[in-house]
């Protein structure tokens, strides 16, 4: 580097800004820290999306809790325990996240291999990769799904079978 670096400044007339001098490594260096900030980008996008999809997961619990007060309350006045509420609404929020993760899943699958096939280039799908992210998934259904599984159990059962 340094000779070429002579050379060209004889070349040049000493006029340093006229050329650049580098080496691989400062590349392999330019090419990890856009790889890095790229992959933060996705992390955060990811986040974001596991947000927005956890949202709608309580929404639609919470409307299935008041859609289904009466039913509630008639579960519990005929013995129904508190768990066993919590649990309904819990497995049916992992069922929902579930099909989710599912079809996100079977999407991601479909997306990489067409772009892998018009980029022309190779990928490699692993199957801890794919558990991890249905694992995801469900994480997200049972932590959104938290609170209206509890508002749920937590109803009791004369003003559930009052509610209209």
């Amino acid at each position: 580097m340094d000779e070429i670096t002579a050379k060209l400044s004889k070349f040049f007339k000493n006029d340093e800004e006229s050329f650049r001098v580098f080496d691989q490594t400062q590349v392999l260096e330019t090419v990890e820290e856009t790889t890095g900030t790229l992959s933060m980008m996705l992390g955060g996008i990811a986040g974001i999306s596991l947000l927005v999809g956890g949202i709608g997961i309580m929404n639609i619990m919470l409307v299935s809790v008041t859609e289904r007060t009466r039913e509630i309350g008639i579960r519990k006045a005929l013995g129904a325990k508190r768990k066993d509420i919590l649990f309904q609404f819990l497995i049916e929020s992992l069922v929902i996240s579930g099909i989710g993760g599912i079809i996100g899943i079977f999407l991601g699958l479909i997306l990489s291999l067409g772009m892998a096939n018009f980029m022309r280039m190779s990928i490699k799908i692993t199957v801890p990769v794919i558990w991890i992210a249905f694992s995801f998934a469900l994480l997200v259904g049972v932590c959104f799904g938290l609170y209206p599984a509890n508002k749920a159990a937590s109803l009791r059962p004369i003003e559930a079978l009052r509610y209209e």
